[in-house]
């Protein structure tokens, strides 16, 4: 009597993606960077543009993503809780110690791709990997029958690719910058300014602080037609102060302790308030606005949840800079309004 094992199987596959290849690869090739934290990517769009290209060149149906990255001590970022909530994709998380190196992402594809070829889950595997350690899974998944298909990034000159890993495949093909381009933009990096530059940048944005007039409605405006609540500012925060959205003051460029030891700038507070408003718009949805409201302070679950985020992705409290606080929510507001088709003005 025939068991499972020997039954037919209807064609299916699984896109295997080692994101610190993709990463890396694709941010040399559009923008000449060597660190993740020069440039943000679009992974949800991405993702869904690898599969839909799987799906052109494949025959079958998609089993899931399998999405292998690194974090400190496994502790997802922000955009990779975004990628671990996205159906049919599967977060796997190696260790990234002090020197950048990804430790246990070799081994956890290897055995997922291994067991998905022993219980004959699927036919195909698509593979996006360049380093000879994904060799062994390759060879792992063809002795049960598998078909595994090496994809890699257009390299900046030679090859990108462990030779031993194309030789291997059983096709190989090659993402071209056109098809990456979109997903890929360069963040901007702010050296840490002087006291004296902070207080020429302090000058200037108050010098042009005059010349904002135009008033940003608030979520509850649009979505309520109630007038938002206005959480009062100190008056020493007042000092060198740039209005910001009609609303509110937001402190210039950076903030600092009363000892003057300089904390976050607001660009990054800013990209991190976007990114949890991201994550929080995605999990929750768009119906759920109006648990926001009436603006523009976060309900205290959502503000503490926005704090907790931020500290892990800085590795250290924001208890005393009360500044990058107040820029991190208005990054948040920022995401909120675009999500809506708002505009939205910005200190500079």
């Amino acid at each position: 009597m025939a068991t499972s094992e020997f039954v037919p199987q209807p064609a299916r596959y699984a896109v295997f993606v080692d994101a610190g290849y993709l990463y890396a690869a694709s941010g040399a090739l559009l923008l000449g960077c060597g660190s993740r934290r020069e440039y943000r990517v679009a992974a949800e769009k991405l993702i869904k543009a690898l599969t839909t290209h799987a799906d052109d060149q494949l025959v079958g149906e998609l089993l899931r993503v399998y999405w292998f990255d690194a974090a400190p001590k496994r502790q997802p970022t922000v955009d990779q809780r975004v990628i671990a909530n996205l159906p049919l994709v599967k977060l796997r998380l190696g260790n990234l110690n002090a020197q950048g190196q990804q430790k246990g992402v070799d081994a956890q594809l290897r055995a997922d791709l291994e067991a998905l070829a022993r219980h004959r889950a699927i036919t195909d595997a698509v593979l996006l990997a360049g380093d000879e350690d994904m060799l062994p899974a390759v060879e792992a998944a063809q002795r049960y029958g598998v078909r595994v298909h090496l994809w890699g990034v257009e390299p900046t000159h030679g090859s990108n690719q462990a030779e031993w890993l194309v030789w291997e495949s059983d096709t190989v093909e090659v993402l071209p910058a056109d098809f990456l381009r979109p997903y890929f933009t360069k963040a901007k990096v702010l050296p840490v300014p002087t006291a004296a530059a902070a207080a020429v940048r302090d000058a200037a944005a108050v010098a042009q602080a005059g010349a904002r007039t135009a008033p940003v409605p608030s979520p509850s405006q649009v979505f309520a037609g109630r007038a938002p609540a206005v959480k009062p500012v100190p008056a020493a925060a007042m000092k060198n102060a740039v209005p910001h959205a009609g609303h509110h003051v937001i402190p210039a460029a950076t903030t600092s302790t009363t000892d003057g030891k300089l904390g976050p700038d607001r660009d990054h507070m800013l990209e991190i308030g976007e990114h949890v408003a991201q994550k929080w718009i995605f999990e929750r949805g768009r119906d759920n606005i109006r648990d926001l409201l009436p603006g523009p302070i976060l309900p205290p679950v959502i503000d503490k949840e926005l704090l907790i985020e931020a500290e892990k992705e800085l590795g250290s409290s924001l208890r005393p800079y009360q500044e990058a606080r107040t820029w991190l929510r208005d990054g948040f507001w920022e995401r909120v309004y675009r999500e809506f088709g708002i505009g939205i003005g910005k200190s500079d």
